[in-house]
């Protein structure tokens, strides 16, 4: 990520988010009361997957999860894994605890903060084995693009905390973006692209088409899919 300074001289990252909070629900805020103590995590605080999970399974995260629709997807039917989500959108991060807690799942555990933040103070060297990123914000405006998430920076970063053979997946209906990305991973020596010709991939099993991306297919939106191995 680019660095911008203050007259204090201390960086400050470009963030790659505005909190748009929309309506937070009464049941959305009990959820933190409720049901933070059990999915919550402090970025502070470094990760040990261990002792959270009680057992040693792939670890994969998804940032920018949204309303979690995918992540509780994935935490059901991928039972043999663990699942950190990072989402800094709190209407959303209640919803999802809710959910969670509807549906008994224990391995899922979420931070409401930022994801560089996150990875730089509480994800280790090689803990992931997968990172998965869903239909993040595009910026669509020239002089916005900085602030897209995937950028050369961002790439190296998770390169280092995801084990050699673990994979990174990304999808966006913004096909600028898609070129972007594949660029950005495609120059990086850490990643190797698993694509075809043309470097994209078809919508695996393990991502289902969400609410989200149904209504950009409504808008005329294609959708593309990267992955790409840690090497």
């Amino acid at each position: 990520m680019q660095l911008t300074h203050h007259s204090d001289e201390k960086p400050r990252h470009i963030r790659s988010f505005v909190l748009r909070q929309g309506r937070f629900t009464p049941a959305q805020q009990r959820a933190f009361a409720q049901h933070w103590a059990r999915f919550g995590l402090d970025p502070r605080v470094p990760f040990d997957p261990a002792r959270t999970f009680g057992r040693r399974a792939p670890l994969v995260l998804e940032i920018g999860f949204g309303n979690g629709e995918q992540l509780l997807w994935s935490a059901l039917h991928e039972a043999d894994k663990d699942f950190l989500g990072i989402e800094v959108h709190r209407p959303g991060v209640g919803r999802l605890m809710n959910a969670l807690a509807s549906h008994n799942v224990d391995n899922v555990r979420l931070y409401n903060h930022d994801a560089i933040e996150v990875l730089e103070t509480a994800i280790a060297p090689g803990a992931l084995n997968e990172v998965r990123i869903y239909f993040p914000d595009p910026w669509p405006k020239k002089r916005q693009q900085k602030r897209r998430l995937v950028q050369p920076d961002f790439a190296a970063r998770l390169a280092i905390r995801v084990v050699p053979g673990g994979c990174l997946h990304l999808a966006t209906d913004w096909a600028d973006y898609a070129e972007q990305m594949r660029e950005v991973l495609d120059n990086s020596h850490k990643w190797r692209n698993t694509g075809g010709a043309d470097g994209f991939v078809a919508r695996p099993s393990w991502r289902i088409e969400t609410h989200f991306e149904k209504r950009g297919r409504k808008l005329g939106h294609g959708v593309w899919d990267l992955l790409h191995e840690r090497c």
